[in-house]
């Protein structure tokens, strides 16, 4: 699996909080090794985001990416809080 990121979600992961940074990296490692590991919640969203799924940072903060199935890539599209991302 290869791994890209948006020059959105790295505008944004360098203003999150240390403590995010950290526990993303933790959970990008838990993601890596199986992607549909219960501790992330990965799913699909619906709606106007309905191409792409989300993974749990923690309770309130979330990563939204892209499968791009037939490259065997991962696309993070955007990292911050429920709240900001879905509203």
């Amino acid at each position: 699996m290869q791994i890209e990121y948006s020059k959105k979600f790295i505008k944004e992961f360098k203003k999150c909080p240390l403590k995010i940074k950290v526990t993303f990296k933790n959970r990008l490692k838990i993601f890596i090794d199986n992607p549909h590991n219960p501790i992330l919640n990965n799913h699909k969203l619906s709606g106007k985001l309905k191409k792409y799924r989300s993974i749990n940072i923690n309770a309130d903060w979330r990563v939204i990416f892209q499968e791009m199935i037939k490259e065997k890539t991962v696309y993070f599209v955007a990292i911050g809080t429920h709240s900001k991302l879905y509203s």
